[in-house]
């Protein structure tokens, strides 16, 4: 588990009423790594957020930390 999965992770478990179903998984390519975040379905709405700022704001923070470090561009997409 890289250290983008385990931030993800960290914050999720954080918002969620059942953290034992979180789970953050990694494709690397070339140029960026994806990360794919499962939650329980009843804590879908409090992972994205009102209007989807908490999924925007965590994304940011991906964004900064990866630029900050000088590697590939991280993405974050929330699976249903």
């Amino acid at each position: 588990m890289n250290e983008y999965q385990e931030f993800v992770e960290t914050i999720a478990k954080k918002l969620v009423d059942h953290p034992e179903d979180v789970k953050v998984t990694a494709v690397d390519s070339e140029k960026t790594i994806i990360l794919e975040l499962e939650v329980n379905q009843e804590d879908l709405g409090k992972v994205i957020g009102k209007s989807g700022r908490t999924a925007k704001a965590v994304r940011t923070l991906l964004t900064a930390i990866s630029a900050k470090r000088g590697s590939k561009r991280v993405i974050l997409e929330i699976i249903e």
